[in-house]
């Protein structure tokens, strides 16, 4: 089964990628973290994404497409990146989540995806 690996991290956490003294530990734990995904054979797709300041959100008003700059909610958690994974459990999907580097002081959220539609 498909479960998605939803990675939510602080905004603190997006700064991590630009400092120069801290990015290798912040790089070096998730390079590790998808390298294991990747030898277990489990890894069917992923991405990280640019920071939240560099989102677009579009809503409809009054049948009108309209743009705003930047994620649409304000949170203290924002989406950092996703995977999808091949297991055969929530169980098996929950541990790979328990090891994401986002999970020091972000989170992870898990669900299943949809089959494909025919």
């Amino acid at each position: 089964m498909t479960f998605a690996l939803l990675f939510h991290e602080r905004n603190e956490d997006f700064d991590l990628r630009d400092d120069e003294s801290r990015a290798p530990a912040y790089w070096g734990a998730w390079a590790a973290y998808m390298t294991s995904i990747q030898e277990a054979g489990i890894f069917k797709a992923g991405a990280g994404l640019l920071p939240p300041t560099t989102a677009t959100t579009m809503r409809m008003n009054n049948g009108k497409a309209v743009l705003h700059d930047g994620p649409f909610a304000e949170t203290k958690e924002m989406l950092g990146g996703f995977v999808l994974i091949n297991v055969d459990t929530i169980d098996e999907a929950l541990t790979w989540a328990s090891r994401a580097p986002s999970l020091d002081g972000g989170s992870v959220e898990v669900r299943p995806v949809l089959p494909p539609m025919s």
